[in-house]
């Protein structure tokens, strides 16, 4: 197989036309919620068969193409499912990998070689790793169990190594509509169009939400299973009224004008993370190159802690994305943490996880304990391990980043953004902050804002807002240009 596909970091980011999108018949809504359960089959059939395709043409063939001096190392990733980059996108722009198994070869006198391959979702990492074309992939929450169960299935077991980046609440994955939509929480959505990718995470946070709202997940929309591109067409195109994505679709829509915030997956409040999987085979064969890779992925972690805008910039030019939308994810108070340890938090989410795949007949049962492997990086750690699982430390998300500099402002508070913004109109590149009730970052002047007595206060979402102008007596909505002037 090519290591250039659809997505490879060369291709640009943008969000296709509806012309250029997938056929008519991908992005309309089905006749009738009764059909839905039949298009699930149809996803899993077809996932199947490319499972089963995938490891017929692997007869034979591993992505261990090695021999006694030489072995090559295939790694899956996501170029642009930026919260996996410290294991993707920005390992493999910074060579941490290769040094590492320079490193290794010099120990004990192999050549170790790297073979990238990236992919738009998990779903074709894992049949490549059943297959066993790819020794080590990234993917999110919801595609790695699915990972475990397929691999269990096919008799080629993997296992989870470590987390890329992770958000305690769920902000990871957003429910956006199109600019000025009459739609304001949730509970508009019965009975309308949403796309999302099904098995997911960002399905997931769909399923949970609207169960929550009081709406059957099932019955109560027209989900349309959509790539996110499809989808980010079809929410321009009007064929789909919401949209259920990751990142860093979510951001980027809103960045270009093409989408606000209708729910901030963090009012969830549960986990949601990426993480690594290795296929057994090649643990057991090779340990060494996996606690290399692990090496390599917490290298790249520091370099993200440490240089988070320069990081930005790298994974901005790797996958297409603007500088600005990777920083509101991936910079040091983004949306994401990155940290490669299996916290106690995140494992427990994803066994609450396996239930919600489970009824939507994704998967079968997954036994997330015999799943989670982290010798390899316990080995890496040392006696430090314990530590730094334990830390869920945070930078602020109160961030200013001014044309022509190559770092950010940090605030305490939304009213000291402001009045930095203010002072420096027309110089600012990018604002975030922090939503008020969740905790969850974006964009300041995508926010919605309240004012409330002496305070200004933004929330991610509309229905937040509202929620707070409610409870609070005398507290208004108010414009992002109203916000900069009281903040003055």
């Amino acid at each position: 197989m090519s290591s250039r596909l659809p997505g490879s970091p060369s291709t640009p980011f943008p969000v296709p036309s509806p012309a250029l999108s997938a056929p008519a018949s991908a992005g309309s809504a089905p006749a009738s919620a009764a059909r839905r359960p039949a298009g699930r089959r149809v996803l899993v059939a077809a996932l199947s068969s490319t499972l089963l395709t995938v490891s017929l043409s692997g007869c034979g063939s591993t992505a261990d193409a090695s021999d006694d001096k030489t072995v090559t190392v295939t790694v899956g990733y996501q170029s642009k499912t930026i919260n996996t980059v410290t294991a993707g996108t920005l390992l493999r722009s910074l060579g941490s990998f290769e040094r590492a198994l320079r490193a290794q070869g010099r120990r004990d006198g192999r050549t170790y070689k790297v073979r990238w391959q990236d992919y738009a979702t998990g779903a074709p990492i894992t049949a490549q790793m059943v297959a066993g074309k790819v020794d080590i992939g990234s993917m999110g929450d919801f595609p790695l169990l699915i990972n475990a169960a397929r691999g269990t299935q096919l008799h080629a077991p993997t296992r989870l190594v470590s987390v890329t980046g992770y958000n305690l609440r769920g902000a990871l994955n957003t429910i956006v509509t199109r600019p000025g939509s009459a739609l304001r929480s949730l509970a508009d959505l019965r009975g309308k169009n949403v796309s999302s990718s099904v098995g997911s995470a960002s399905d997931g946070t769909l399923v949970r939400a609207l169960q929550r709202a009081g709406i059957d997940p099932e019955q109560g929309i027209h989900k349309l299973n959509q790539q996110p591109a499809v989808g980010a067409s079809a929410l321009r195109s009007g064929s789909a009224d919401a949209l259920s994505q990751f990142v860093a679709w979510p951001g980027l829509l809103a960045f270009q004008g093409k989408a606000q915030v209708l729910y901030d997956g963090g009012a969830l409040g549960l986990p949601t993370f990426h993480g690594v999987t290795v296929r057994n085979a090649f643990a057991a064969q090779h340990p060494a190159l996996v606690r290399a890779f692990l090496t390599a992925q917490r290298d790249a972690t520091r370099y993200l802690r440490a240089h988070p805008v320069d990081a930005a910039q790298k994974v901005a030019s790797a996958t297409g994305l603007p500088p600005e939308v990777v920083y509101l994810y991936n910079g040091s108070g983004g949306i994401a943490t990155f940290d490669p340890t299996l916290k106690p938090q995140l494992l427990a989410a994803l066994k609450k996880d396996v239930p919600v795949l489970r009824a939507a007949r994704l998967t079968g049962p997954v036994d997330v304990d015999s799943f989670v492997d982290d010798r390899y990086l316990r080995q890496s750690y040392g006696s430090g391990y314990a530590k730094a699982v334990r830390s869920t430390a945070h930078p602020s998300p109160d961030e200013v980043w001014l044309r022509g500099e190559d770092r950010t402002h940090t605030f305490t508070g939304p009213a000291a953004l402001l009045r930095f913004v203010a002072a420096h109109h027309g110089t600012v590149r990018a604002a975030y902050t922090a939503d008020t009730t969740t905790g969850s970052r974006w964009f300041a002047d995508k926010s919605v804002w309240v004012h409330d007595g002496d305070r200004l206060l933004p929330f991610a979402a509309r229905a937040t807002a509202d929620a707070w102008t409610h409870q609070h007596r005398g507290a208004r909505t108010v414009s992002y240009a109203a916000a900069l002037e009281l903040a003055r």
